[in-house]
Parts: structure tokens; sequence; C-alpha cells
């Protein structure tokens, strides 16, 4: 069995307590690693996971011109089902080939033409960083990153109005946002701000919220925030739970700026954003509105659901050195290639702090403080938190809406990969209804 950080966590029981290793835990358990069922929804390309996933959001990707379609059609046809170093070499292959068509077009003058090409770069290597874990080589992941990275930065005076880099002050440094205008001549406009999961690329808070939201008129800011791209992988900031230290700098940004309605601030978190948006609306009072997509009340839950009750037992006294050595013990080499990939945003290289860092992310004694409205998307076939959206929803006590996604819309599954066009209307439609605006 490959593994990849996208199957991670919400298959950590099958994923990382690999067969090849599950008598060296049985012995600390007594008993074998169970896994997790598979979501329910029908597959069509492939039977992987992983590879269904992303294949399913890079075409989701061409909604707002972030993928070609008949080329992603066409990739599915070049990889080998569970495959993973050929997974990884077709989408890298293919980002190489959009990144020139990028730059070919840009020296001829082409500027649409350049900025389609370089999202379609970014999603192809985007999707390759996906693969790479489980692949020959995973050392390729940081230079693979940093070719994703390097197409965004050329992508934004294309854009129109050209997306704007910033520098958000934040404890002794900055974090490096990203200032999307709205299409509307007023003096003033509503901001979103779109904070990111644990492992998305700006391109995501692009095709996830700011399309969507500047065709609308709203104004949206994102930024890499500590434990995410640049943040981790250049200043080496790592993941916090308490998240409204992270926000109330960006909202302190915001209001410095003359184009944005102080009373119209809005605030979205995709994936792991589910979490961190609805804990930092418990704290920061100056946002009218919150979107979590999905709700995320224990984010812990993916990560502790197939430990051994005898491994949760050493969790909870303690036991540093005996967690550490067992689970070193019941890990395949790739299989720890890649755990240790999903603690790096955490800051520990110990198994055990790590485990138990995760338990502090949680929302069930502060979701009560949330005043302003919130949506919580719940989208069908959720692997990740299966059940949360409707928790947050009746933990809650502010105005609240969950809004479900299902097969027949065709935008199931994790932040609804497939379905970014029903989704924006449905999420944007809420939204304007909440500050007031039409457009």
């Amino acid at each position: 069995m490959k593994f990849s950080r996208r199957r991670f966590p919400f298959a950590l029981g099958a994923a990382t307590f690999c067969l090849s290793n599950a008598s060296a835990l049985a012995q600390v358990s007594g008993q074998a690693p169970e896994a997790i069922n598979a979501p329910s929804g029908g597959r069509y390309f492939f039977h992987d996971e992983t590879f269904e996933t992303i294949f399913l959001t890079s075409l989701g990707r061409a909604y707002h011109s972030g993928g070609d379609v008949g080329r992603v059609l066409y990739l599915t046809r070049q990889v080998k089902d569970g495959d993973f170093e050929s997974a990884y070499i077709v989408f890298k292959q293919a980002g190489d080939e959009a990144l020139a068509a990028a730059e070919e077009s840009a020296a001829g003058g082409h500027r649409e033409s350049a900025r389609q090409a370089y999202l379609w770069a970014q999603n192809f290597y985007d999707s390759s960083t996906y693969f790479v874990d489980g692949s020959d080589d995973p050392s390729r992941f940081l230079p693979t990153w940093q070719a994703l990275y390097d197409c965004w930065l050329k992508s934004l005076p294309l854009f129109d109005p050209p997306i704007e880099p910033v520098s958000i002050p934040y404890e002794g440094t900055t974090l490096h946002g990203f200032y999307m205008k709205g299409r509307s001549k007023a003096k003033r406009r509503p901001l979103l701000i779109l904070a990111n999961g644990s492992d998305g690329s700006l391109l995501d808070m692009w095709l996830w919220g700011g399309a969507g939201g500047t065709a609308r008129g709203y104004d949206c800011l994102t930024f890499d925030g500590p434990g995410q791209g640049y943040a981790l992988w250049k200043q080496k900031l790592y993941f916090r739970p308490d998240w409204e230290k992270v926000i109330t700098p960006v909202v302190n940004f915001a209001l410095g700026r003359a184009d944005v309605d102080p009373k119209r601030i809005a605030i979205q978190g995709i994936s792991q954003g589910g979490y961190w948006v609805p804990r930092a609306l418990a704290f920061e009072k100056r946002i009218a509105a919150g979107i979590a997509d999905p709700g995320v009340v224990d984010v812990s839950t993916s990560w502790m659901a197939n430990l051994p009750p005898p491994m949760l037992a050493l969790l909870k006294a303690g036991r540093k050195a005996e967690f550490d050595q067992y689970l070193g013990k019941a890990l395949s080499p790739r299989a720890r290639a890649t755990l240790s990939f999903r603690m790096r945003p955490f800051g520990y290289t110990s198994y055990f702090d790590t485990f138990k860092a995760v338990l502090d992310y949680n929302l069930r004694d502060v979701a009560q403080k949330i005043q302003c409205p919130m949506l919580i998307t719940s989208p069908v076939n959720e692997a990740y938190w299966p059940g949360q959206s409707k928790q947050l929803q009746d933990l809650l006590t502010c105005p609240k809406k969950l809004v479900e996604f299902t097969e027949t819309d065709g935008a199931d599954l994790h932040c609804e990969p497939k379905g970014t066009g029903i989704r924006d209307l449905r999420v944007f439609n809420w939204l304007d209804d909440q500050l007031g605006r039409k457009g």
C-alpha cells in the first residue's frame, strides 16, 4: 500500500499502521489495526481514494479557469490506479508544459492566455505534490511546491484588476498575503477574508472564494498563516490552536485600508479552516459573518480514531518515550514519511508531542461565544470530519445555517471539489443576505 497526505488523516488507521508491521502494533494493543470505510460515493475514474479525489479536484478547478477539462481527462488515462510515481510524473510534466505555454503567451503579450496557463500549471503542480510522498523520491516535494508558488506570483499582475501582494504584521514578522479587488466602483467594499486549511494552495483560495467573491463585488484577502505554505516552508511558523491570534492581525490590517467597509468584513475557512474560522470568531468580534466549509468541532478525531486503546492510554498517561517507540516500530518507512509530513506544520518531531498537541484543536468550550451569523457546509460523503458540521451547528447559539451538498448536486465530498459553481451560488447568496448587498 502507498500513502499520501490526502489520504491522511481520515484513514490514519489504514494508512499508518500498515499490515507489514501489524505484529509490532498487535504486541502493544492486543489487536490488529482496523481500516476506515471509504466514502460511499461511486467512483468516476479510480478505485484508489487519493487518486479519485485529486483528479476530481483538478477537474473542479476548471470552473474558474484553473484547469482545462480535456487535458485533465486525458491525464486520467496516463496514470495507473494506485501508482504514485506515475501520477507524480504525469502531473509534474503537465505542470511544466502549462508553465511553458504561460511564459510563451506572456512573452507574446497575450496576458489573459498567460494568466490562465499559469493557473493550469498551479493546478497540475499542486496535484503532483499529493502523490510525491508515495513516490520513489519524496524529496521532490519542496521543489515542486516552489514551482507552484512561483507560478502564483507570476500570475498576480495578469488579473484584472491585478492581485496585490501585501505584508500583514504578525508577532514580530509578517504574513505573506494577497489582496483581490472586487469588480465594483464603490470607494469602500465588503471584504471576505479567505482562510486556508492544513495543506491547501493559494490557488484554492482564488478558486474557492476569490473568483466568485470578486465577480460579485467583494474584495478578498488571503494569506499563508502559521503552518501553511510560505509561512511553513520559508518562515518556519507552525500551527497554533488559538487562531484568533492570527485573524486579529489580519483584521487590523484590513481596517487600515481605505477601501474596506469596516462594517462588512466576513471570513471563510475551508477544510481545516472549518476549525480556524469558528475558533477566531469566538474572540474576534469585528467580523460580521463567518463560513465554515465544513464545520470542524474537533480536529483531533481524524488523528485519534484509529489509535488502539493501549496507545491512547499511553498518550493520556504522558508516557512519551513508550508512545514514540511503539508507534515508530509500527510504521513502515513510507508511512513514517507521510506522518512526518503531516506533523511538520505542528512544529514537532515527536509523535507523542504532535498527538498531544492536536487535542487542543477543538471548539467545544468556545463555540457558544460566537455572535455573528454563520454558514456551515455539510457535504455528503465528508471523509475527514464526518458529522461535525451538524455538531457545530448544534453547539452554536448565534444565527446559523447548515447547507447540505449532495451527490445529486454534484457537490458531495470534502470541500465540494466537483461543485465549485453551486457552492459559490449558495455561499455567496447567503453572504449577500447577511451583509445587506445584492450583486
